[in-house]
């Protein structure tokens, strides 16, 4: 039997969350070679930056940063390169009708592992405004006080 853990995520963009109202996550492979694969099980990817391009009826993700693989000397690729994504036809039709409307954005949200493939969760993404971010963050902030408040009253 393979062995199933409950966190395989290999990498997450937490400030995509912050920046963009996510609205719909697709997963979808990627196009990697094998140094790039052990350098991202050893957690050295970084999404930051990255956004996806729908080009030529094929999606591509920009910017993300994967470290080169200490012991692949003659085998690395560059860190930025550009990778394919693995989706549908009619995946690819479907997150190329959102990215064309006004102010929609494919962002990727997280690098997991899944039967022992690397999948990217491609989620559509809004742009927020600064002051949706403020409400967003005086809600948690409201949203621990009221947590904190009950945890001490049940003692």
């Amino acid at each position: 039997m393979g062995k199933d853990s409950k966190n395989n995520t290999l990498a997450q963009n937490r400030k995509a969350y912050h920046d963009y109202f996510i609205e719909e996550v697709m997963e979808a492979g990627i196009v990697l070679v094998g140094t790039e694969v052990k350098s991202i099980r050893g957690g050295k990817a970084n999404l930051k930056d990255s956004y996806a391009q729908v080009r030529n009826g094929e999606i591509f993700l920009c910017n993300m940063h994967v470290s080169p693989y200490e012991k692949g000397n003659i085998f690395n690729k560059d860190p930025l390169r550009e990778r394919k994504l693995l989706l549908h036809k009619s995946q690819i039709n479907t997150l190329l009708g959102y990215s064309t409307r006004d102010g929609y954005t494919l962002i990727p949200v997280s690098l997991y592992l899944k039967k022992g493939r690397v999948k990217v969760a491609l989620g559509v993404a809004k742009g927020k405004k600064n002051y949706d971010k403020r409400d967003a963050i005086a809600e948690k902030s409201a949203k621990r006080d009221i947590d904190r408040q009950m945890k001490e009253r049940m003692r």
